[in-house]
């Protein structure tokens, strides 16, 4: 942020040429000015700007903008004896843990590199579209300047604040400023503000930018917050823009996602769940979700702590024992005085003793685990990159292994998204394909072109194809690019009727939402007669008809016998085939009557003239099918969620292989399946949803809620052993809720909108569900590369424990020195994590079912082998270090005095324990007992390098180690020995994995997770410090993530004091609400169920509507769902949870204002 400051920008007006850098007084209009008129409200600022300004063009006019046209070019100025080899052992010991230390900390580094490239990559994705000399173009947020005229439509969050200039329906989610869940209606007349950090909810129209960056309202409150740590340079910056006093409006727009550190802050810093009701809950609230740690996680803390153990315990015992069999040889076997000169000596001896083991500490504690999990995924997420994963939670990544069910859109992600009408009935006929324009009278073509054309959002539209000989691209609204399309079909231009009626002249449009369903547009004509065109669902559309045009092209009655015809013969016809059908109406209002009360739309969208109804299709995507199957054999249930009709949605679910004729499963709708679970008050009941589930395998005709609902209900479900791990697609803002309560949530990339993005843990960056299988074999990779690695790991702990152990109780001496152990432990815990944590997915991953939140880390086939091949290296070991002296025909190493230089004999029993350790590394690649374990290996270009490096390594330490790592050089044969030995662990793996399993009744598992359930409500909160050791060993790297608590809390109380401070002397308790949520996300504020949550319906929004242009709430999922089906959004019974609301919260105004 510390360039923000520097950042000069030069406009250049309508008629003006580029001004230079540093313009005092060129613009009209004033930093303060703006900033002052940004924190009016609605008719405070409506006053305002007429007393000030005259009104909104007298600002565009000031700020030297055209709000028809901006040439606002833009330059920002660039940023600038024994004494002699005693320190030996001691030295080589501290590079060595240098050396593991700046391993650790390399990949550390290069993890954290990743996560901001990743982080940066996600803030660069977001755009905004502008208006800039003319041409509509998208933008980076970052680049938005003051005077830009931006587009405003439903979904998009708002970058920067400005003054609305003309506006189609326009409502506001302010929540996040507020704390009001009510949408605020946004007009020219009324409340012309528009404020950043706010959500669109409905509508579209065009605002003159006015504030960005650190002086927009969510700057102002990051101010505030001091969120980006860096308080002190935006200290400097506030003292340069005193100095310079100049127009820097166009200080750098950071996305307010961009929290300076890059961690996932998305828009604001407090994450926590509710407004607040008093300190506490806060506290509480942000600490949970420190708890939920990932499945893998819970298991490694656990394992690890349990591994550190053991390995403290024997380390403990083995220094005693040293100690105790030195002192009684010494002073009780051999009666020898204690002598004062010789107590140097007894100290060094005690001194070899504690440094033994330590070494055996060292060696049994797997300090590799966090880095094996911390690498797998930093390489996966980077691989996954690549498969259109844009991971933005690391944790997403490894639950996405234990995925049992998926619940899928339809639109755009099992088919293509890319609607064209195939099917048309018209005039009494219905045409099998689009008929020829001859054949339709000439007045229902002309209804036809006009009702599209104005009808449709001006945002979407049809372009010339990108590349020679490509398809036309579909810009906006699927549905309705469909329905130009078929104009286009028709010989006739969608462009001309626009340019006839352009934007502004439309009388009035109610734009489409999930209740509508459908989307009007009303037209004045010159003879002073209103004309409204009407598109939506067909069979919302034609209960509204009364009349149709019939083959002469004249209007006749339409009575409801006539419109069961037409769904008998047309829709259900072609809604089985897959299509999604909508009705096209229109209906005239004569000049002669008074002017219609235009707000109570159920008088005016009725008695309507059908003109036709048409079929679209969406074909399925060719890859999907195969992908679905794939994911069945995986043991993963795909249900589709969509907004589409039941016929559709069944048709669609057939072609994917979703559905298999002959099979018992159910597809319902959404009204049928509210009704199945709820009771008789209407409350959701979690076992009547748990006789729907299991056989469920569509949902038609579903709002945002219902999706909430199924998602929650599966996973808070019982029924099976398992806890059911739920991955959902969304693209709509409707969606947020279900992707943030999902155990994986995935956006569309292309389609999503920035809510949908930012309520997921994974970005799908081409819309397309093979990306999510490709998820899937990920997840699981990274479950088999951790598995790999201990398997590894344990057989050396294993093996180095014992024999350091054994060693030094029975020859007072460990056999491998404290600096070999050292280099055996690089060698297990780093380069194997790093050699066996990065080895690519294969496609048999995906051939065996999920293993569930409760299997353990270490399965019996590991055990088998980690312990197989222990006793094969400790006899290996054992004999050479008894009898190998005399194998080899050399001096015994044993017994020697304190300070004797190396011995060939240990030396022997060190190269022969590493090389075993080498070998072995490649038997670990496999773990689920396979044959061969070469298979696949020149695929990874890291383990074969980290395998020869290793073995090159270790010839240069024996050969000309010497004294530092207590090596004497070695003779061919012996070496050759010493591979010997080694390559025994690869045909003792074969004899190994011919021995069955399921024989091995004795064998155990470990590495068991917690369950969720296990740790009481209470211990939660409470907890957290101690949960906080564990997650801090093993998330090193991830710390990018999860911030420090005392961040969080510094946050809530300089919240509260600033909001005490605000809000002293108010005298209404209603809006102590307003700032007490402004950092709260509508989608965090889900869970908790504050009544009025904004979702709109876009999830399949197009599923069956005309139009996505924007949306009104459907009721809020909370806990129970008592969501009122109707226009009048009340919620019957609050949670539990929040009906405790301490006067002061959100909740408690609404309860006061309902």
């Amino acid at each position: 942020m510390g360039d923000m400051a520097n950042n000069s920008v030069a406009y250049s007006g309508v008629k003006n040429s580029l001004k230079e850098a540093n313009h005092d007084g060129d613009f009209g209009i004033t930093l303060a000015e703006l900033r002052a008129l940004m924190e009016l409200r609605s008719t405070d600022a409506l006053r305002k700007i007429q007393e000030s300004y005259g009104d909104v063009y007298g600002i565009c006019t000031k700020l030297k903008t055209s709000p028809n046209e901006v040439c606002g070019e833009v330059s920002v100025g660039e940023e600038e004896g024994e004494g002699e080899t005693g320190w030996i052992e001691g030295a080589a010991i501290l590079l060595s843990v240098v050396c593991v230390v700046l391993v650790t900390a390399f990949n550390d580094w290069s993890k954290e590199k990743q996560f901001r490239g990743l982080q940066s990559r996600i803030e660069q994705e977001q755009k905004f579209t502008v208006i800039r000399g003319g041409q509509v173009i998208q933008i980076p947020v970052a680049d938005i300047t003051v005077g830009d005229i931006a587009q405003v439509k439903y979904g998009d969050l708002l970058p920067a604040d400005g003054i609305l200039i003309q506006g189609n329906d326009l409502k506001i989610d302010e929540s996040s400023l507020t704390g009001e869940s009510d949408h605020v209606k946004k007009s020219l007349d009324k409340d012309p503000l528009l404020l950043s950090g706010t959500h669109v909810m409905e509508g579209s129209g065009r605002m003159v930018v006015t504030a960005v960056g650190v002086n927009s309202q969510t700057g102002i409150i990051f101010t505030l917050l001091g969120a980006g740590g860096e308080e002190e340079e935006k200290k400097d910056e506030k003292k340069k823009e005193k100095k310079n006093k100049k127009q820097d409006g166009a200080i750098e727009n950071r996305n307010k996602a961009k929290a300076q550190d890059g961690a996932a802050m998305e828009m604001q810093p407090l994450k926590s769940e509710e407004g607040g009701d008093g300190d506490e809950k806060d506290k509480k609230k942000a600490n949970l979700p420190k708890k939920e740690k990932s499945v893998l996680q819970g298991k490694l803390t656990k394992l690890a702590v349990q591994i550190g153990k053991a390995g403290l315990l024997m380390s403990a015992i083995t220094v005693i024992i040293l100690v105790l069999y030195f002192v009684i040889d010494t002073f009780w076997v051999q009666k020898r005085p204690w002598l004062a000169e010789c107590t140097p000596i007894y100290i060094q001896y005690f001194v070899k003793f504690f440094i033994i083991g330590v070494t055996v500490l060292v060696v049994a504690v797997p300090e590799g685990l966090p880095l094996a999990v911390t690498i797998s995924l930093a390489y996966s997420v980077k691989k996954m990159m690549k498969d259109n994963n844009l991971v933005r939670h690391l944790d997403a990544c490894e639950t996405m292994g234990n995925a049992t069910a998926i619940c899928s859109d339809k639109t755009g992600t099992l088919t293509m998204n890319r609607m064209t009408v195939v099917q048309a009935y018209i005039n009494e006929k219905h045409y099998k394909k689009v008929p020829e324009p001859e054949a339709i009278p000439p007045n229902i073509l002309s209804y036809l072109v006009t009702g599209i054309s104005v009808n449709c959002a001006y945002t979407s539209k049809i372009l010339p194809p990108e590349k020679e000989g490509g398809l036309p691209r579909h810009v906006g609204n699927k549905t309705e690019c469909a329905l130009l399309g078929l104009l286009l079909d028709l010989k006739r231009d969608y462009q001309d009727v626009r340019n006839e009626i352009p934007e502004e002249a439309l009388y009035k449009v109610y734009t489409f939402n999930s209740v509508r369903k459908s989307m009007s547009t009303v037209l004045k004509n010159s003879d002073g007669s209103y004309r409204i065109f009407s598109k939506g669902a067909s069979e919302i559309i034609l209960k509204k008809c009364f009349k149709i045009l019939s083959a002469n092209g004249e209007a006749k009655v339409f009575r409801p016998r006539d419109r069961d015809d037409i769904v008998k013969t047309v829709i259900e016809p072609m809604a089985s085939e897959g299509l999604r059908t909508i009705c096209l109406a229109f209906r005239d209002f004569p000049a002669g009557e008074p002017e219609p009360e235009w707000d109570n739309e159920n008088d005016i969208v009725t008695g309507l003239t059908c003109i036709a109804v048409v079929g679209i299709e969406d074909p399925v995507r060719p890859e999907v099918p195969d992908a679905i199957k794939k994911c069945q054999r995986a043991g993963i249930t795909v249900r589709m969620v969509t907004g589409d009709n039941i016929n559709t949605a069944r048709a669609i679910a057939t072609k994917c292989g979703i559905l298999h004729p002959g099979e018992d499963f159910l597809c319902l709708e959404g009204k049928d399946f509210n009704r199945r679970i709820r009771n008789e008050k209407g409350e959701i009941e979690q076992e009547r949803i748990d006789k729907i589930w299991p056989k469920l395998r569509v949902l038609a005709r579903s709002s945002p809620t219902d999706k909430h609902t199924l998602v929650k209900g599966i996973i808070d479900s019982t029924v099976s052993e398992q806890r059911q791990v739920v991955a959902v697609t969304g693209d709509g803002t409707n969606d947020g809720p279900a992707l943030k309560k999902a155990d994986v949530g995935f956006a569309m990339g292309i389609a999503g909108t920035d809510v949908a993005k930012e309520a997921s843990d994974i970005i799908l960056t081409d819309d397309n569900f093979t990306s999510i299988v490709k998820a899937v074999m990920w997840g699981r990779n990274v479950y088999d590369s951790i598995s790999k690695f201990l398997q590894f790991q344990l057989t050396v702990n294993v093996v180095a424990v014992i024999v350091a152990f054994t060693g030094a109780c029975i020859t007072q001496d460990s056999p491998l020195k404290a600096v070999q152990m050292l280099w055996v432990n690089l060698i297990m815990d780093t380069l194997a994590s790093l050699a066996l944590a990065t080895e690519p997915p294969t496609e048999s991953l995906l051939l065996r079912k999920p293993y569930g939140r409760n299997k353990p880390l270490i399965s019996r086939t590991m055990m088998k082998n980690i312990l197989g091949h222990a006793f094969y290296q400790l006899v290996v070991v054992f004999t050479l270090l008894f009898a190998g002296e005399k194998f080899f025909d050399i001096d015994s190493g044993r017994n020697a005095p304190l300070h004797a230089p190396p011995s060939e004999h240990y030396t022997i029993v060190f190269n022969t324990f590493v090389l075993m350790q080498l070998f072995n590394e490649i038997n670990a690649r496999k773990i689920h007992g396979e044959r061969n374990v070469f298979e696949g290996i020149f695929n990874n270009a890291i383990f074969c390098t980290i395998v020869l490096g290793t073995f090159v390594v270790q010839i240069i330490i024996v050969q000309f180690g010497g004294k530092p790592f207590s090596c004497s050089e070695l003779s061919v044969e012996q070496w050759l020995w010493s591979i010997f030995l080694g390559m025994g662990t690869l045909l003792w793996g074969q004899l190994i994995s011919t021995i069955p399993t399921s024989r091995l009744k004795f064998l155990k598992e470990a590495g068991h997770g917690t369950q969720k359930e296990e740790i009481p409500e209470e211990e939660l909160a409470e907890d957290v410090e101690e949960i906080d050791h564990a997650e801090r060993e093993l998330r090193r790297g991830q710390i990018l993530w999860f911030r420090g608590l005392n961040r969080i809390q510094t946050q809530i109380r300089v919240v509260n004091a600033f909001r005490s401070s605000l809000y002293e002397g108010l005298e209404k308790p209603e809006s102590r609400s307003s700032i007490h949520n402004f950092m709260t996300h509508p989608e965090f504020r889900i869970e908790d169920s504050e009544p009025h949550i904004p979702l709109i319906d876009d999830t399949d929004a197009e599923d069956d509507a005309p139009t996505k242009r924007n949306s009104s709430p459907p009721p809020s999922p909370n806990k129970n769902n008592n969501a009122v089906d109707s226009g009048i959004y009340l919620t019957l019974e609050m949670n539990k949870s929040a009906t405790s609301s301490s006067p002061g919260s959100p909740l408690h105004s609404l309860e006061t204002s309902l």
